[in-house]
């Protein structure tokens, strides 16, 4: 079954790759990995990833502009929780396949067929 073309326009184009751009960091993914369990302060997030604030709240700002994350403070406590949940479906999606190149990449190099070769009669 054929799939019919999506039109975006300019705007939209830019629009997804931006969103794209900001899942291009592996920092970024941890962070994302870290909240999906639920809203976490900046110094929680900080501790489990053993990185440094600054850096990590750099990092958490660029994933609120970009709508994955909100954000909300309790006196000086700053907690982060994802908004946007369709960035795991996003995530699964590209780890998926990913992990499917890679079995064909390795069965490659082991000698075998990725795929099944059919028998003629």
């Amino acid at each position: 079954m054929k799939r019919e073309a999506l039109l975006l326009s300019d705007q939209m184009v830019e629009l997804v790759a931006l969103r794209f751009r900001m899942l291009g960091e592996p920092v970024r993914l941890r962070i994302l990995q870290v909240l999906e369990s639920g809203e976490t302060s900046v110094g929680d997030v900080v501790e489990t990833l053993n990185g440094n604030q600054p850096n990590i709240s750099k990092h958490l700002q660029v994933l609120c502009q970009a709508g994955f994350v909100g954000r909300r403070r309790d006196g000086n406590t700053i907690y982060y929780s994802i908004s946007d949940p369709v960035v795991f479906k996003l995530c699964e999606l590209v780890c998926r396949s990913a992990t499917q190149d890679a079995r064909g990449k390795l069965e490659g190099l082991e000698g075998k067929s990725p795929v099944p070769k059919r028998v003629r009669r």
